[in-house]
């Protein structure tokens, strides 16, 4: 997996690039050195990660927007949908534990350009297949391809993470992520616009096709490769045996699997519920996953000022309440109501996105030097180990779309509504409030009473994470 030099040396200013583009030498935690050049690279390398990214998101969740546009015609039921989808989501939670591998063997900048140029494979294979008379299983397989736009986020923030700070990795992994996540709102807003204008998905389609080679050459031209960054397979087994990497994982399920699984349901849910055209359910679907990805970075800015774990557990207890609310207002059939309130859900699940992803870093920092470790010891244990388990937590967390969907195509099968999934969604949320209170806030009183004597020995505390 991903670990930097143990022993870097300190420099007051970034050797400039080789012709290879990788940098020999990186120490973004010295000031000096991050004054002097380093932070003017960090922040190139995050625009065109970002923007990569984006398109990434676009073609993973392209097929929630495909399916709006596949009337009676296509021969495909509400339940047909749900499965392709969620098929759709587990392929892109799958593919981000390779993804991450992927960086470390090949490089930051060159693993951009070749999981961009990747995702013409979905997308053309999209153009081709898309029209009536397709059978269900070729659709399926098709879709299943758009899946490796959800690893992009896997590489780019294992990449990006080692390019910062720790000071500053709860902003710079909010906005990388973030500008990846909005590449869902574009892309809905997109197939509104072309279903406004009376296009077909082929229109669609044709627009991403040249973005996706334009992403690809940006990366070659303005990323690098950091040499720090190597094949760590030792790291990935230590982050894997940490439990911290599951219970962080089951916390991510909340944020980030509510966020894609409603992402590709909330379409569905209006037109089969709610009885919404695909033109006015294209109004509406946008709104929330636009606002969820634009407080993504603000979610990471709060867990750098007042400690992830807080930010998270207040953040839980929001989400719980609005899908309280969601419930109701699914019974009673009120779409102002449940449109209103699912947008707000999304806004939280963002906010919770970026505070879970800063908690990451401070865990495994704070167990260094709760282990003794010191100065550059300690940041490069930490670093070494929460590179390596965030592709596994952002695999984990992507399962969760896959839950939200087949929630929801189960739900619709047995009650004809998403009644019944949005009350399975309050439960799993109430359990993931008492675990990040149980495991990141609570203190036990001996505890307490230990880190009151001076001689104490360095606690684990949790709460500034």
């Amino acid at each position: 997996m991903t670990a930097p030099s143990t022993t870097p040396t300190r420099a007051t200013a970034p050797p400039p690039r080789e012709k290879s583009r990788w940098i020999q030498h990186w120490d973004p935690e010295d000031e000096a050195f991050w004054n002097a050049g380093g932070e003017k690279i960090a922040r190139r390398n995050l625009a065109f990660s970002v923007f990569s990214e984006h398109i990434g998101f676009s073609v993973w969740t392209l097929w929630s927007v495909l399916v709006l546009f596949m009337g009676p015609e296509y021969g495909l039921t509400p339940a047909d949908k749900f499965l392709l989808t969620s098929m759709v989501t587990l392929v892109g939670a799958v593919v981000r534990v390779p993804y991450t591998f992927a960086v470390a063997v090949f490089g930051g900048r060159n693993w951009t350009i070749v999981s961009a140029g990747l995702l013409l494979v979905p997308t053309v294979a999209a153009f081709t297949v898309m029209k009536p008379g397709t059978s269900f299983d070729t659709f399926l397989l098709v879709g299943l391809l758009a899946g490796v736009g959800g690893g992009n986020f896997a590489s780019s923030m294992t990449n990006i993470n080692a390019f910062f700070p720790l000071r500053k990795k709860g902003w710079a992994l909010g906005l990388n992520a973030g500008g990846g996540n909005i590449g869902v709102p574009v892309i809905q807003l997109v197939a509104l616009a072309v279903i406004g204008a009376s296009g077909g998905p082929r229109v669609l389609l044709g627009i991403y096709i040249p973005l996706i080679v334009v992403a690809a050459v940006l990366a070659a031209v303005f990323m690098d490769n950091l040499a720090s960054v190597k094949n760590d397979t030792g790291a990935a087994r230590d982050a894997a045996r940490d439990g911290h990497t599951w219970i962080m994982s089951f916390l991510y399920v909340g944020t980030f699997g509510s966020f894609i699984g409603y992402s590709f349901a909330f379409g569905q849910v209006l037109t089969n519920q709610f009885g919404r055209t695909p033109l006015q359910a294209a109004y509406l679907t946008f709104i929330g996953p636009l606002l969820g990805s634009l407080v993504r970075p603000v979610g990471g800015w709060l867990a750098d000022r007042y400690g992830g774990a807080r930010i998270t557990l207040w953040n839980y207890v929001g989400m719980a309440a609005a899908t309280a609310v969601l419930v109701v207002a699914s019974m009673q059939k009120s779409l102002p109501l449940f449109v209103s309130v699912f947008v707000v859900l999304f806004a939280l699940s963002g906010l919770g996105n970026g505070s879970t992803y800063k908690m990451i870093p401070g865990i495994f920092q704070t167990k260094a030097l709760a282990k003794g470790l010191e100065g550059d010891e300690a940041i490069a244990h930490g670093r070494r180990l929460s590179g390596a388990s965030m592709g596994l937590i952002g695999a984990v967390g992507a399962l969760g779309g896959v839950g939200i969907n087949l929630a929801f195509r189960q739900s619709f099968l047995s009650y004809g509504s998403g009644t019944g999934a949005f009350v399975a969604f309050l439960a799993f949320y109430a359990a993931c409030f008492a675990v990040t209170w149980a495991v990141y806030l609570r203190r036990p009183a001996a505890e307490t009473r230990a880190a009151a004597t001076a001689e104490a020995k360095p606690q684990l505390s949790y709460a500034e994470v």
